[in-house]
């Protein structure tokens, strides 16, 4: 995909961030407070253990939100990875020259203080994010 990028998190869709937290706080994850991101319709957490990849509990708002079409599908589920791209715009360029779609635009996060956004999809690679490093 991009060699500049770094993995920074995997996105999991959870139709009740509360429930989904207790096995990981059970295993000895800490929890972030929780946030609501307008832009997006959810709310979301991150889970952290050191040694341990970083996950953000992704939570629907509402009906409209669409996290939610993922949770009816297959329920709860991994459905991104979340890599740090040191120039968002240049590399939304160079993986759609691999034929990755632009599914989300470049968007100030809640959750990353400001920091941009993206969402792209490519059939054999599935849902990526990328953030603003």
């Amino acid at each position: 995909m991009l060699i500049d990028a770094i993995f920074h998190h995997i996105g999991v869709a959870t139709a009740d961030i509360a429930k989904t937290a207790e096995a990981y706080l059970a295993a000895g994850y800490e929890m972030s407070d929780v946030a609501h991101d307008s832009m997006q319709n959810v709310n979301i957490a991150f889970l952290y253990k050191p040694g341990c990849p970083l996950l953000e509990l992704v939570e629907p708002a509402d009906e409209a939100s669409p996290v939610r079409n993922i949770i009816k599908k297959v329920g709860v589920t991994a459905y991104h990875f979340c890599y740090e791209a040191i120039n968002l715009d240049e590399s939304i360029a160079q993986l759609r020259q691999k034929k990755f779609v632009l599914f989300l635009k470049p968007v100030g996060s809640v959750a990353f203080g400001g920091r941009r956004i993206c969402f792209l999809y490519h059939k054999d690679v599935g849902l990526i994010e990328l953030l603003e490093k």
